[in-house]
Formats: structure tokens, sequence, C-alpha cells
């Protein structure tokens, strides 16, 4: 009896201790709640950064940006050789825990006719995150798509651009070779001469234009007299000139694109450069 009895005022006493004990917790969490939200949410941040640095595996895609403005609507002016040289040396852009978020994997330039200005596509890697609604993605926190600008920053080089191409595989550009007929009236004697056979242009990647032939023959201005006989011009000699040329192009929806935006077909002009020379005033007479 006396033992059921002592049983019993040591589960009260415990009881009561573990009683005084909650409600002293409880009182002490209610009295600064503010500290306990505070602690919460640093766990809650610390616990999902944690999560996304060392456990989620990081999402990339591939994209082609052609350098410029930004915005593929606005006419602005395009970058020079020493901005060529620049991104040609950019490598890898990271954030600030060290992960590479942006990597170079290949640059090709071309130059614009009539100017010493060029036209650069980047292809590049990006670690991105899914949009909201899981449409699209998101890079540094901006939204991208074909159209879109974009902003990369490495360590020797800063550079904006439009977003031309964008896909979840390794994109690889897909060239075939044509054979074009190009021609030229009017032309200086001189011209001719200055054209070599062997003249390439290569786009920091592979010769994408050669030249294979060349030949002349005479052109004369033929008009109308005052009796209405016609009568040939001989006051300056011209030249007609043809050229045999090789290309690199590609094919999209049955269409032939040189230099990533030139559309070839007979009957165009063309105008292009090559390593030694500026051709200008020519027309696509046959394509093979």
């Amino acid at each position: 009896m006396v033992l059921i009895l002592y049983n019993a005022v040591h589960m009260a006493t415990k009881r009561k201790k573990s009683t005084n004990i909650f409600s002293f917790i409880t009182k002490f969490v209610v009295a600064h709640y503010l500290i306990f939200i505070v602690i919460g949410c640093v766990a809650f941040v610390g616990a999902i950064s944690v999560y996304k640095l060392f456990v989620k595996k990081p999402t990339y895609i591939y994209t082609k940006i052609k350098v410029g403005q930004g915005y593929w609507w606005a006419s602005t002016q395009r970058p020079n050789i020493w901005y060529v040289k620049a991104i040609q040396k950019a490598t890898e852009e990271k954030d600030i825990s060290g992960k590479v978020i942006a990597k170079i994997l290949n640059v090709s330039f071309y130059p614009v006719y009539g100017s010493s200005q060029f036209d650069i596509y980047v292809t590049a890697k990006l670690m991105v995150t899914g949009a909201v609604g899981g449409r699209g993605y998101n890079f540094k926190r901006e939204s991208i798509a074909v159209g879109s600008p974009i902003d990369l920053q490495f360590p020797t080089v800063q550079f904006s651009g439009t977003i031309t191409s964008l896909d979840e595989k390794p994109i690889l550009t897909k060239t075939i070779e044509k054979t074009m007929y190009l021609t030229k009236k009017y032309s200086y004697p001189w011209e001719y001469d200055q054209i070599k056979i062997g003249d390439y242009f290569f786009n920091n990647n592979e010769k994408i234009l050669e030249i294979l032939d060349k030949a002349k023959g005479e052109t004369r201005e033929v008009i109308f007299d005052d009796l209405g006989k016609l009568s040939t011009i001989e006051t300056e000699v011209y030249e007609y000139i043809i050229l045999k040329v090789k290309v690199k192009v590609q094919e999209v929806d049955k269409n032939l694109i040189y230099a990533e935006e030139i559309l070839l077909s007979p009957m165009r002009g063309f105008d292009f450069i090559t390593n030694r020379y500026i051709f200008n005033n020519f027309v696509i007479n046959k394509i093979e």
C-alpha cells in the first residue's frame, strides 16, 4: 500500500514538472515570437539555398545570339573589329557561388558590306530555371525566348544581343556546299585584275566562300542617237565579269541562307567580302 502511494505521488510530481516546463516554453515562445519567425524564415531560405546549390541539378539550354543592342527590330551600330576580338576571348560567366551560368561554345562573324563593322553570332550554353507556369525559361531572373534580348557579362567583356535560336539540345549548324555563278556588268579593267582565284572568306570556324574561277568579256553601252539609230559609247571601256564561287549555306525550308541571314536565289544582287577584296554590284546568275 505504501509503495502504491509513493508511486502515485512520484508520478503526480513528474507530471507537474512536465506541465511547468511546457508552460514555460509556451510563454517564452509567445513572448519572443518575432525572433522565432525570423529564425524560421532564415532556416527556410537556407534549406532552399542548400537544395538548389547542392541537391537540385541545374537545367541547361543552348542558344544562338546575334550580338547587338538587344532588340531585333532596333537598327543600331554594329560592333567593330576590336569588339570581335574581345568576344572571341570570352569563355564563362559565373554567379556569386562560382557556378557557370553561361559558356561560350562558338563565335562566328561576318563583315558588313561597305563598313568596318561586323555581324557577330555567338552560340552559348546557359543555366536556366523554369518560368512561372512551366512555360519557357528564365535566365538571371529574366524570361528568354527567340527574339528576346539577353545580357551576358564575362571577366573580359560584356555584351547584349538578341536570341535567334533556342533548344534543349546542342545547336549544330548544318551547311551544304553550293556553286554560284555571279555576273557584273560595266566593271573597270582593274577590278578583274584584282580578283584572285583561291581568295576566300573565313568566318572564324570554316571557309564559307571561295573564288573558284573567273572570266571576262567586253561590255558596251548602247543608246539611240537623234536619228533613232543605235550608237555605242566609246568614251570608256568596261568589262563583263563572270565568277564561279563555292559557298557554304544553310538550307531552311528549301531556301539557301548565307552568313546566317542572307537569302540566295538567282537574279538577286550579292555584295560580299573576302580576305583580299570587296565585291559589289554582282548578280547571282545560277546556283547549282
